[in-house]
């Protein structure tokens, strides 16, 4: 295969803005503790890895600017996106997944391991990063009733694009195909055992190994160890992830709020600012939920991620403030529909 130029490995404007002459641009593709693999014009290459990058926290699909006298990565250039999570292990520190992500595809699959709860975290997850998340639901040439999965995620996830496929069949790099193509970049996120490798397989033309998963409750071993990026048949990047089980948000209030976008907007019409929505007279959330409008186990998830966020400790002061600009959107939005409908 011939090195790719810069564009078809996802270089924009964005990047070019921050190019500083005579040095040379490399995609990161893999980190190791000792060096971080890389690719660029050039093809392939290794760099050492130094204190700084250890420093900067550089993840894989970031971009770097290596100094050719020197052979050194002397820059990590500013993202476009970062997908992130809290460290599992201590809760208290961040740690990075992929960076400069078109769009994250949440792979789960039409069993045991469909969870709702789960899918709102990995796109709060992805919405916080600025990826787009789209829904693929494996597995579904296994499953007595597909459709289930298929309209349960549609109902969960409003607006959200969702695709039930078989990750073996031939025509899957054709359904994903616009997600994939020259310049782009997709991340896969998904627990063990939810035909992610396949998927890459499919996507990639790769023959990664995959595992058998337990009948007990789906889920599988990993196959994944390590994040690494790699080319995919329709001239993309596909950044492979290994399997999460816990997925803790770092600072993802905004995603959330965007998963949530319907409670976030009853929330405006209740009587009182600091309405808990549990017996307050006028809440509006509430009334929703005893006119069947509102799932109140999904309220009921909003509240426990909010809660997870506000123990993070957003100062007050921002709370309000993003509160103040989600009105406005929503009171603008709100005026526009009406205006089409009255015809103005």
């Amino acid at each position: 295969m011939s090195s790719p130029s810069l564009f078809e490995l996802g270089w924009n404007a964005h990047f070019a803005a921050q190019l500083t002459e005579g040095l040379i641009p490399l995609r990161v593709t893999d980190i190791h503790k000792s060096y971080i693999g890389t690719m660029g014009e050039g093809g392939a290459e290794r760099l050492n890895m130094t204190l700084d990058l250890v420093d900067h926290g550089v993840t894989v699909g970031d971009w770097l600017l290596k100094d050719p006298e020197t052979g050194q990565p002397v820059q990590v250039l500013e993202r476009q996106s970062l997908l992130k999570r809290r460290n599992a292990r201590t809760n208290l520190d961040d740690q990075l997944i992929a960076a400069n992500v078109d769009t994250l595809f949440v792979v789960s699959s039409c069993n045991k391991d469909f969870n709702v709860a789960r899918l709102e975290r990995y796109f709060a997850l992805a919405h916080q990063g600025g990826a787009e998340p789209v829904l693929i639901l494996t597995k579904a040439d296994l499953a007595d009733d597909p459709d289930k999965y298929l309209a349960e995620a549609m109902q969960s996830l409003p607006g959200v694009a969702v695709l039930a496929l078989d990750a073996k069949a031939a025509d899957t790099p054709a359904k994903l195909a616009r997600y994939c193509g020259t310049g782009q970049t997709v991340a896969l996120l998904g627990t063990s055992g939810v035909g992610k490798t396949t998927l890459v397989n499919a996507l990639t033309g790769l023959s990664q190994l995959t595992a058998d998963i337990r009948s007990s409750d789906a889920r599988g071993r990993h196959t994944t160890t390590a994040r690494s990026m790699h080319q995919m048949q329709a001239g993309g990047w596909l950044i492979d992830t290994p399997g999460m089980r816990a997925l803790r948000l770092a600072d993802a209030r905004e995603g959330v709020e965007m998963v949530f976008a319907d409670i976030e907007e009853l929330a405006l019409g209740c009587r009182f600012n600091d309405c808990a929505h549990a017996a307050e007279p006028g809440c509006a959330v509430q009334d929703a939920i005893a006119a069947g409008k509102l799932d109140a186990p999904r309220l009921q998830r909003w509240q426990k991620l909010m809660g997870e966020e506000q123990a993070h400790g957003e100062p007050p002061h921002e709370t309000r403030e993003r509160h103040k600009k989600r009105e406005q959107t929503y009171s603008a939005g709100r005026s526009r529909g009406a205006a089409k409908r009255d015809g103005r």
